[in-house]
């Protein structure tokens, strides 16, 4: 129950988001829900080899480059899901910034 109130939170977010930054446009509270599941399920699985094949990089940064990691999935989630359209990497990376964060915190309430 707490996985489905995290997606439908993190979906809010991405909305949100879009909504607020110029460059990001979703077609809806739907496509930003599809989104938050497909950006979460692409974080657990490639983000977790990369972040292990990085870890050198990330150690030496204090974490900074996890930021680089969330932002290259960011957009390949971008890639994947016709809807969600972002304009430029500087967006991609404000957006990856702004859902890491926010991802966080729900992860520390839920």
């Amino acid at each position: 129950m707490d996985l489905i109130l995290h997606f439908l939170l993190l979906g809010a977010v991405i909305f949100f988001i879009a909504e607020a930054l110029p460059g990001i446009s979703v077609d809806g509270y739907g496509t930003a829900l599809v989104v938050a599941i497909v950006y979460g399920l692409i974080n657990v699985f490639l983000g977790t080899v990369l972040k292990i094949i990085s870890f050198p990089f990330i150690f030496i940064t204090l974490g900074l480059f996890l930021l680089l990691i969330n932002t290259f999935l960011l957009w390949l989630t971008d890639q994947l899901i016709d809807d969600f359209e972002i304009d430029d990497l500087g967006t991609t990376f404000v957006a990856a910034v702004i859902i890491t964060l926010s991802d966080s915190v729900l992860g520390w309430v839920f």
